[in-house]
């Protein structure tokens, strides 16, 4: 460990030092640790955390992947929500990354692909801000490390890397913040502007909603930077303007698509959603302050959006660290977006341990703009984590600068420091997500035999129908090479008069009565009404066959479905309904 620091803390000043590649063979370390349940299980692995979004993010790897292979759009897709189809820009697809990977996916499967985008994605985003600091803002390797790998491990981080692998790729933002840093003294601007239009482009088609976040967590300091020089420098005028054009041209048809395409939907409404206070000096579920705590408990609307959780001691070192910083101008640059930040994140109304005090907030002017009132504002707290790790990385930078002699009474100011880092960050510090094995898919459809029940471009009927809260028929649809269609399913799409967004379809007359049955096993009074209903949803659905396999009240069910449809047939582990009769 003490040749380790000395390596950092004292680096060659080449393009890759020894320095750079041991930090980021850490933090390749650290995101496979994370994730070596995955690791170990690639074929049947599952996050426990991710609720039903890795099998979502899973269809969403493999729906691009095949309407690549197959030379269609990668951006929309027809194999869920039949007949109507899913929008993929309007959801979190990440087509930036899952265009790339196509060939992986294709090879080994989505599960690959999720496992690799999400060690990845904590393995380079912490790689690109030690890039940032140790090239922008410090000259010690090991002072950059030390904030590179809070940047890419923080609870809010790691809270969302259990299931939503847009906020854990965040790789691209600090090259971003290095193109625009360069900008000023580029001899080429224009071509500079070009490269930060496409790196715009890619962050847009890999995360958005972070993206914005970034933005306005910088505007307010920017745009006061900007009026306090009253000069800003041609270069940056000229890169930025080309920069714009470039990303306007290259985003222009998946933003008309995503806003106006088919299946767009206007916003998504989600309630109050602002972090608590307490929040911030809490710790985490997936963190060993929180193993030992019992976790958020209520701050949190779900295990996946812990955006805050800091701890007590992080806090109170950052702030301290803001007051130490304050000459410093990159510390002020961090400790404005980290407080704009924090602020916004509290919502409309701050509460205290989720409990109102009173005091409006600023993001109640803010919440319903274009864009904007679609965000979950708790997640602004994103943007107080590169901040924080920048305090981090300047303070450990000036400890290194001092005499090794130097003492803070008895102690060496070095071994002080440790001491203080020790007791911010190991209470924050992450422990490897739990996964279990998930359940086999059923031979009806892994063994190919659903092939002899459904026609190209016609639909399989799984039921229970495919909801938010019960995706498993995506994975089977996927181990059945994606040959047939699904109505319903788990995705985000336009509902009611007003289109605003909703997660899954509106659900059919029939679909809710078989949701009934499967919830209670009670099997329901069936007459000519619900008859005519269910071969109307049929026809809508364009199904060719109505498939049920095991599950709970799998009797009822089929009670109920031979009630609807006529009599099924026992075809491998399920029970088949043709119904190309009656829909055709």
């Amino acid at each position: 460990m003490t040749v380790l620091a000395r390596v950092l803390a004292r680096p060659r000043w080449g393009p890759v030092s020894t320095a750079d590649v041991l930090a980021i063979e850490c933090y390749v370390l650290a995101a496979v640790v994370l994730y070596a349940g995955l690791w170990r299980h690639l074929d049947s692995g599952y996050l426990v955390a991710s609720m039903q979004d890795q099998n979502l993010f899973e269809w969403l790897f493999a729906a691009q992947a095949h309407a690549v292979a197959e030379g269609r759009n990668p951006l929309f897709s027809d194999l869920q929500n039949a007949p109507l189809g899913v929008n993929l820009m309007a959801n979190t697809a990440l087509p930036a990354l899952a265009v790339p990977l196509a060939p992986v996916t294709l090879a080994f499967g989505p599960t690959v692909t999720w496992t690799l985008v999400l060690t990845g994605g904590l393995a380079g985003t912490a790689t690109a801000w030690y890039w940032l600091f140790s090239r922008q803002v410090v000259r010690s390797r090991l002072a950059a490390a030390v904030g590179a790998a809070f940047c890419g491990f923080a609870p809010p981080v790691i809270s969302h890397a259990k299931a939503h692998p847009n906020f854990a790729a965040t790789f691209l933002l600090p090259v971003i913040a290095i193109w625009l840093i360069r900008l000023s003294s580029a001899r080429r601007p224009v071509l500079y502007g070009v490269g930060l239009g496409v790196l715009g482009t890619l962050q847009v088609l890999i995360g958005e909603e972070i993206l914005l976040i970034a933005v306005l967590a910088v505007a307010p300091y920017a745009i006061w930077f900007a009026l306090a020089r009253r000069q800003v420098p041609r270069q940056v005028v000229v890169g930025v303007a080309t920069a714009t054009v470039v990303a306007c041209a290259l985003v222009a048809y998946p933003l008309w698509l995503q806003f106006a395409g088919p299946q767009s939907y206007r916003s998504i409404e989600h309630g109050p959603t602002g972090n608590s206070l307490a929040a911030f000096v809490a710790y985490s579920s997936q963190s060993i302050g929180g193993l030992l705590t019992g976790g958020p408990g209520a701050l949190a609307i779900n295990g996946t959006e812990e955006n805050a959780f800091f701890g007590w001691g992080l806090v109170v070192l950052v702030v301290a660290l803001a007051i130490w910083l304050r000459a410093e101008l990159p510390a002020r640059i961090a400790t404005a977006a980290g407080g704009v930040a924090a602020v916004l994140s509290l919502g409309p109304e701050i509460t205290l341990d989720g409990r109102p005090v009173g005091v409006p907030g600023p993001w109640g002017l803010l919440a319903d703009l274009p864009l904007l009132e679609s965000v979950l504002e708790s997640r602004f707290a994103l943007a107080c984590v590169p901040a924080a790790g920048c305090l981090l990385a300047i303070a450990t930078r000036r400890v290194l600068d001092v005499s090794p002699n130097r003492r803070i009474g008895p102690v060496p100011l070095r071994v002080a420091w440790v001491g203080v880092l020790v007791a911010a960050l190991v209470p924050i510090a992450p422990v490897p997500y739990a996964t279990v094995t998930r359940a086999p898919t059923p031979a009806f459809y892994a063994g190919g035999e659903w092939a002899r029940w459904v026609d190209p471009g016609r639909t399989i009927v799984p039921v229970p129908l495919p909801e938010p809260l019960h995706a498993d028929a995506l994975r089977w649809q996927i181990d059945a090479g994606m040959g047939f269609a699904l109505p319903q399913g788990y995705f985000v799409g336009p509902a009611g008069e007003e289109q605003r967004g909703a997660y899954g379809a509106p659900k059919r007359p029939s679909s809710v009565l078989l949701d009934g049955v499967a919830a209670t096993g009670q099997v329901p009074p069936i007459s000519d009404v619900e008859r005519a209903r269910m071969l109307a949803d049929l026809r809508f659905w364009r199904a060719d066959a109505v498939v049920l396999t095991g599950g709970p009240h799998q009797r009822e069910l089929q009670t109920t479905l031979s009630a609807l449809v006529g009599p099924g047939r026992p075809v491998a582990d399920a029970w088949v309904w043709d119904v190309r009769p009656i829909t055709r």
